[in-house]
Formats: structure tokens, sequence, C-alpha cells
């Protein structure tokens, strides 16, 4: 039983655990790593938080817009069922922005990219883009909160600017991560 009180042993245990477990929660690389998904969990959120926000104004148009149908309107205005399907568009193309944000990879943890990469230099490089996605992802949330159907529908190029700018620094990300070198 004395094994259980013997620090050396105990600590040797454990790291040839963590490392045959292949982490090591003391090193630099596993903070960064773990900060950039919580980052990129917390951005996907106000992203979900927009999409909530469309999806609201679409119910709220829909409700307000498309009347029941009468023997003499049988069928709604094309104009108001257009603006509907544009709104339903706008809430998938930000779902699929935060899913996309959300399966973004980040540097593996194995002993080659210990060993032959700058693992560390990689996550630093993708702070820059966490800082800009979550930026982004706020002014989007903002823009969109509280806002009604038909506001949206008279924004919406400004709405798309913005899931663009969102795609562009996605896309930047998943270049840094490629371009990460030796």
């Amino acid at each position: 039983m004395s094994g259980f009180y013997d620090e050396g042993e105990l600590r040797r245990i454990a790291i040839n655990l963590f490392y045959g477990w292949g982490y090591n929660f003391y090193r630099l690389e596993n903070q960064l790593r773990a900060d950039d998904q919580m980052v990129r969990s917390q951005a996907s959120r106000l992203l979900g938080m927009a999409r909530s926000s469309v999806e609201r104004a679409e119910t709220d148009y829909r409700h307000e817009f498309i009347r029941t149908p009468t023997r003499e309107k049988p069928f709604p205005d094309p104009d108001i069922v257009t603006g509907a399907r544009d709104l339903e568009r706008l809430g998938a193309e930000i779902g699929l922005v935060g899913n996309r944000l959300q399966a973004l990879p980040v540097p593996e943890n194995d002993r080659m990219t210990q060993r032959y990469r700058k693992e560390a230099g990689t996550l630093q490089a993708l702070i820059h883009t966490d800082e800009q996605l979550t930026g982004q992802a706020s002014l989007l949330q903002t823009l969109l909160d509280g806002k009604n159907g038909l506001w949206m529908l008279e924004h919406q190029a400004d709405i798309k600017e913005g899931l663009l700018a969102i795609q562009q620094t996605l896309r930047g990300r998943e270049e840094a991560l490629i371009g990460r070198v030796a």
C-alpha cells in the first residue's frame, strides 16, 4: 500500500498515462486548443441567436401578412410569400455558417504534430481569426436582435454582407490552419 503515497511513483504513472492518452493538460497547446473550442462555441451560440431572431421575425411576418384564404382571395400575395421565403433562406444560411463554425478543426494533438509542427504558433495565429469571428457574430446578432421581418427584408443586403464577411474569416482560419509550417 505504500506505493499509493509515493509522490514520485504516482507522478511517473500519471504522466505516462497522460502521454499514452495523448494528452497533458499542463501544456500551453492544450490550453490554447481548449480556448479555441470554447471561443468558437460561443461565436456559434451568437450565430444561433441571430438565426433565432430571423426565424422569429419570419413567423411574425407570416402571421401578420399571410391571411386566411377566402373565396375572393384564395392565395396570398406572391410578394409576401417571396418575402417569407427570403427570411426562411436567410435563417437557413445563418444556420449553415454556425454549423460550419462549430465543425472547424483545430491542430491535432498527436506526436507527429508536436514533433514536426509548431502547434502553439498555429494556435496563437488562430486567436486573431477567433477574435474576428466572435466580433462578426456579435455584430450580426446585435443587428438582427429585435428586428421585424420587414426590416430584415429591407436590410437583407447588409445582413448577407455580414454573412459573407464571416464566411471569408472562416476561410482565412482554414488557410491559417492548413498553412502551418514546421
